[in-house]
């Protein structure tokens, strides 16, 4: 069993001092992170998100079903800790909890650590729930055609 997580740690601890279980609460499972991404080559600044999930993304849960194995099955996938942040951000959706909290931005309001509750992200319509094709089912010539989000 892990430890309890401290309550309010999100708006008092910096992300480096976090415990491992308050760094994976951040997490609102959203699964924003695990949609493919295109950087524009002559502004690679911009990054269009596509509603098109990774391999390994489950839609129902809005989570990866192989989580300790990513990195090594999708080689591309980042494996996100305080020292990745920075070099990690612009490929991390705007609500994303690390991003926002690297950014000294608050958590929104409908994050399951504020509401208490796990699914208020697909409640409020913060998910990529039930709104995603898997990625073999899509040529990469054709990603342009599931762009959902970009510019960031």
């Amino acid at each position: 069993m892990s430890a309890p997580l401290r309550p309010g740690f999100w708006e008092t601890v910096p992300l480096a001092e976090m415990t491992v279980p308050e760094w994976e609460a951040l997490c609102d499972g959203c699964g924003k992170c695990c949609m493919l991404k295109m950087e524009d080559e002559d502004e690679p600044e911009l990054i269009a998100y596509t509603n098109i999930a990774c391999r390994l993304f489950d839609e129902k849960t809005c989570r990866c079903t192989s989580y300790d194995l990513r990195s090594t099955l999708v080689p591309t996938c980042i494996r996100l800790t305080p020292d990745s942040i920075g070099e990690a951000r612009p490929w991390m959706p705007s609500t994303c909890a690390y991003r926002l909290l690297a950014e000294g931005l608050p958590l929104p309001d409908w994050h399951p650590l504020k509401t208490g509750d796990p699914n208020s992200v697909h409640a409020t319509g913060n998910s990529m729930q039930d709104g995603t094709v898997p990625e073999y089912e899509v040529d990469e010539d054709d990603w342009y055609d599931y762009v959902v989000e970009g510019g960031h």
